[in-house]
Parts: C-alpha cells; sequence; structure tokens
C-alpha cells in the first residue's frame, strides 16, 4: 500500500508541476537542454561515467545498473546492513532563471517547478551466476530532456513606414523519453545499454502588428508545428581497478548514438484579427504545407573516472563529455547550434566509520559539491561558456518502525546548482539558480516469505 501510494504521490506531482520559464535561446535546436543526470550526481558536477552508486540510479551510464545487485567491500564498509534493493529515484527542481540584456538594457526573471525523472531500478538476483561474480540489474524511467518555451515582445519605429512595427516571438514544446535499460557486471567489468522511445514537439510562431493611429492593418503570422518521435540507443562501460594501498579507481565509458526521429511539419503564413475578447481568428492564408521529415539528433559520447579511499570516506571524480552538434538537422533544415563540450569534476564525502554510533545522525549523512564548464550548444554568433558550482548532501531515512529484520534503505537526496550562460561581453546572460530535491527509496520487492 505504502509503494502505491507513493506511485500515485509522483503522478501527482507529474500532472501539476509547470515550466513557466522563458528563455529565448529555447528557440534553438532542441531547445533548454534539463539537466540528464539523477540528483546524486548534479550535486558533484554532474559527473557519471565512472560513478556507481547501489543507492541511487546513474542513468547516464547504463553500465553501473550492473552495481545494483553487487555490494562492493566499500559499500558494505558505508554501511554493513546493506542489502540489494529495488531502488524507486525520482526528483523534482525549482530554478529561478534571470536573463540580463544589454541592446536593449533590460531584466526578466523567472521561477519554474518541473519533474527531474523518475526511476525503477531492480537488481536482478542469479544465484550460480551470483557465485561466479555475474550481476544484472535493470532500469525503467521516465524524464525530460529538453523544453521550448519562450515570449518576447519587441516595438520599433519603422521610419520608412512612418509607423511602429510590433513583433511577438513565441514558442513551445521539448523532448521526453521513456526508457529501458540493463546493466551486467562480470567480475571487475561492466557493460550496459538504454533504450527506449523518445517523442516530442516544437511550435514557433512571429506574429507582427503595425501599430496606426490613422491606418488599421491586418496583422501577420507565421508559424510552425512540428511532431516527431523514435527509438534512441545508449551503451556504456565500466571498469575497477584495485590499487595497492586498497584504493579503488573505476573507469567509465558510454556513448549516446545519433538518432532519426520522423514526424510531421505544418508550416503556416496567415493574416489574422482579433475579437473582442480577444480570441484569434484567421482572415487569409498566404502559405500552407504538411510535410513529413526527419529530426536527426547528435552523437554524444563521454569518458572519466572516480578514485575512492581505502577507508571510503572520499570519493573524487572528472568527467569529459563531447556531443556533436554539426549533424542536427530539423526537417532537412540546420540551426543556430555548434559542436560542444563539457569538463566535470566533484567530491563526495562520508564520515561514518563501522564504529560511529548511530545517534551521530549527521555522521551518515552524505556531502558532494562539483563544478562544470564547457561552452553552450546555442551559437547566435559568439560562442557563450557555460558553467556553474554545485554543492548537495544525502540524508539518510526511516520511513517506518519495524521491531524485526530492517529491509528498507532510503534518502532523501539534495543538490543546489549556480551557473550561467554567456559572460560580460554576451548581449544576452542568463543565469540560474536550481535547487533539486528527490528521494531514492530501497526496499526488498518481490520477495517471498519463508518460514523456518
Amino acid at each position: 500500500m505504502m509503494r502505491l501510494i507513493g506511485f500515485v504521490f509522483t503522478l501527482i506531482i507529474c500532472t501539476t508541476a509547470t515550466a513557466q520559464e522563458n528563455s529565448p535561446y529555447s528557440r534553438f535546436g532542441l531547445g533548454d537542454l534539463t539537466p540528464n543526470q539523477n540528483i546524486v550526481n548534479r550535486s558533484m558536477g554532474g559527473i557519471s561515467a565512472g560513478y556507481s552508486d547501489y543507492q541511487s540510479v546513474n542513468f547516464v551510464n547504463p553500465a553501473s545498473y550492473g552495481n545494483l545487485s553487487y555490494l562492493s567491500p566499500a559499500t558494505l564498509l558505508q554501511n554493513p546492513g546493506a542489502q540489494r534493493n529495488t531502488i524507486f529515484d525520482f526528483g523534482v527542481e525549482a530554478d529561478t532563471r534571470t536573463l540580463k540584456s544589454t541592446n536593449p538594457v533590460g531584466k526578466f526573471s523567472a521561477t519554474n517547478l518541473n519533474i527531474s525523472y523518475v526511476q525503477l531500478g531492480l537488481p536482478i538476483k542469479l544465484k550460480r551466476a551470483n557465485k561466479k561474480g555475474i550481476f544484472l540489474g535493470i532500469d525503467f524511467g521516465l524524464r525530460p530532456v529538453s523544453r521550448v518555451n519562450y515570449k518576447i515582445a519587441t516595438l520599433e519605429r519603422r521610419t520608412d513606414l512612418n509607423d511602429s512595427l510590433a513583433t511577438v516571438y513565441e514558442g513551445s514544446g521539448g523532448l521526453n523519453e521513456a526508457m529501458f535499460g540493463a546493466g551486467l557486471r562480470i567480475r571487475k567489468f561492466n557493460i550496459g545499454f538504454n533504450s527506449g522511445y523518445r517523442f516530442g514537439n516544437k511550435n514557433y510562431s512571429t506574429k507582427l502588428a503595425f501599430v496606426s493611429d490613422t491606418i488599421a492593418y491586418y496583422q501577420s503570422n507565421s508559424s510552425s508545428q512540428a511532431n516527431f518521435a523514435g527509438i534512441f540507443f545508449t551503451l556504456g562501460t565500466q571498469y575497477e581497478i584495485k590499487l595497492k594501498n586498497k584504493s579503488m579507481l573505476r573507469l567509465g565509458a558510454y556513448t549516446g548514438l545519433s538518432q532519426n526521429m520522423t514526424g510531421s511539419q505544418d508550416v503556416l503564413r496567415e493574416t489574422v484579427s482579433y475579437d473582442i475578447s480577444g480570441g484569434q481568428y484567421k482572415v487569409d492564408s498566404v502559405f500552407q504545407s504538411k510535410r513529413d521529415g526527419v529530426v536527426k539528433t547528435p552523437l554524444t559520447w563521454g569518458a572519466g573516472f572516480t578514485y575512492q579511499d581505502s577507508s571510503a570516506h572520499w570519493t573524487f571524480g572528472a568527467d569529459y563529455e563531447k556531443t556533436n552538434w554539426d549533424g542536427y538537422r530539423f526537417f532537412d533544415s540546420t540551426d543556430r547550434v555548434q559542436n560542444t563540450w563539457k569538463i566535470r569534476g566533484g567530491a563526495e564525502y562520508f564520515p561514518a566509520t563501522n564504529t560511529t554510533p548511530i545517534k551521530k545522525y549527521f555522521s551518515f549523512v552524505k556531502y558532494r559539491a562539483g563544478f562544470y564548464y564547457g561552452p553552450d550548444y546555442i551559437n547566435t554568433g559568439n560562442t557563450m561558456p557555460e558553467y556553474g558550482f554545485t554543492a548537495g548532501a544525502s540524508f539518510p531515512l526511516k520511513l517506518r518502525k519495524s521491531s524485526y529484520y530492517e529491509t528498507q534503505i532510503s534518502y532523501l537526496n539534495t543538490a543546489i546548482e549556480i551557473g550561467s550562460r554567456g559572460n560580460k561581453q554576451s548581449s544576452l546572460r542568463e543565469s540560474v539558480v536550481r535547487i533539486s530535491v528527490g528521494f531514492s527509496l530501497g526496499d526488498l520487492w518481490f520477495n517471498r516469505s519463508k518460514y523456518y
């Protein structure tokens, strides 16, 4: 019943969360790309290639799923009562965006609430295989990939027409994915994949209206509405190296293959007018067409590592990621995008030892911090840097009381990100403060009770 209530609660959040962001950069490419890591990884700058945690779902590198069924010595050192639990991992985020324009001088702020992801990680128990060092984990998930949401109005004086021209640019849409993944651990080597269905739409329009005291003009509307969907595929690997000082180095790499999403696009050029209630109606169509086409997404790859000391107190890591946006096409058209890269770095600290008393709660909290840096994939004439600093923590939770054997290990995950897109030389600079909160709910599912 508690699991059912939790699932229903998550669906309610999904249906009530709204996006009110107004980012003009979402006009280009696939829109504003959402953070593609879980909250644990976000708090460490987004490192994911070489990171693995039995208590959260790292869906960036699917090779990590193999460790959902495997409890490493470092895990048992941190938590002697750890179980190979089913993990229900979900998160929400609230961010405040501030846009600063130099020409014309202006400032705009917006606050948004969005769903980050919903993931279900399942350890698969294989008795004979487990004895040989082979472990399997699978994952089901749903998350947004990008968002398109902007509305911008301008007013200029046209000396050639001796009238003022008002222009409204408006857009909406985004891309989402429903996914399934599996990861296999063979001794110290992990391999995994993600696959699923991506679906989305991108709608934008430009409305022109002459502002005149003497002449009545009809307004013009130039709009495009596109819907697209397709199958995606991601591969990942990880490898553990035990060092002489009993510390552990984990190497990782992943790649998201280029994807062709098929769809249709409606293009419309028309004159419009408005009734007394503000409703828009068409006066005449100048041009209207519908065509089928392909939206081609770029190839992405990343590599990185994590290092964990022998006491399992400290974990450090770094990633490098590159995306080839020059292969992006939107119904055979290019866009103002460019190849991009990012470097990420982060650390995690866990204070507790095997002898730490349970009453010292904050010794069992995992503390994290990190950063990221790289050029933005949108290029409107000048390459804009994108960078940010992150921090966060995971707080252990006990969501039910039990006088018997305890199987539940759950965490409240938090992260804060302070980032920027652009610099002082950019005509339009965007800064963001994002707060992410989520739960990793771990318990034994699908177990048959036995009596001895």
